[in-house]
């Protein structure tokens, strides 16, 4: 039988543990998503130097009869926090999960499916524009704005242009960052391409290879054969894989990681 002191010791380093790293095993220091900090932790994490932060924009978007909704929301999140980690010195900020699809009223493009989403042009800069400030207001120093989802990619542009313009003097930055989703897409079409693959386009080889390998659950796996124009799908997904999708993420974190760097200086 062991002794009461014994299991009283074992008890006293397991609260110690538990103190040091939270309940969850985790470190403050490894935390680099704002819905997952507190204030005071928040404002750690800037002192200690992580001054930059990263506002990251996914989609609620029709993807065809063999993938769910919440595809750009989820590459965005695991990106996202893939970057931060890898730059060291930044904070991620919830996704924002909506993104312009055309008019909101009217029945057409991504708009003639059920469940699609649409925000204006403005409403969605005037979000953008809202939590990059909020960001500044809490003490960062460099705000990247970025979107998983083609539409509205000019609107962030110009609210990144508005705000550096407007702040740069007080030490603040503002920069839009595109290479996450502009360039990473071409060098993807360029290795499809190398090697023998074609389908990209709208729920095609690179949006299916991805969410394979993020969230299979998401898949309609029985569905894929029928994907085509009719059910709004532009791309091709029948030769998705996830190992394609981890190539596509990983350089999505890559080339987003080299262009934040050149853009804080840092």
């Amino acid at each position: 039988m062991r002794s009461i002191s014994s299991w009283s010791g074992r008890l006293t380093v397991c609260v110690f543990l538990i103190l040091a790293t939270g309940a969850t095993g985790v470190s403050q220091s490894d935390l680099v998503r704002i819905e997952d900090m507190t204030w005071e932790e928040v404002a750690h994490a800037i002192e200690a130097g992580k001054t930059t932060a990263v506002y990251y924009a996914g989609s609620i978007e029709q993807n065809g009869l063999h993938m769910a909704f919440g595809k750009h929301g989820i590459i965005a999140e695991w990106v996202g926090e893939q970057i931060v980690r890898e730059l060291g010195n930044a904070i991620l900020y919830p996704v924002m999960p909506f993104a312009p699809l055309g008019d909101p009223t009217v029945k057409e493009n991504y708009m003639a499916y059920p469940g699609s989403i649409s925000l204006t042009d403005e409403t969605y800069g005037a979000v953008a524009r809202d939590v990059a400030l909020s960001a500044m207001t809490s003490g960062f120093k460099n705000i990247v704005i970025m979107g998983d989802h083609g539409g509205g990619q000019d609107a962030l542009k110009s609210v990144a242009e508005e705000l550096d313009e407007k702040y740069r003097g007080d030490g603040v930055r503002f920069h839009y960052g595109d290479d996450v989703y502009r360039l990473a897409g071409a060098r993807f079409r360029e290795h499809l391409a190398t090697n023998g693959l074609e389908g990209a386009g709208h729920a095609g080889i690179q949006d299916t290879s991805e969410i394979m390998y993020l969230r299979p659950d998401w898949i309609r796996f029985d569905r894929i054969d029928e994907a085509g124009a009719d059910n709004g799908v532009a791309g091709d997904p029948r030769a998705s894989t996830p190992a394609l999708g981890k190539i596509f993420l990983d350089l999505k974190v890559e080339l987003a990681v080299k262009q934040i760097r050149s853009l804080v200086g840092n």
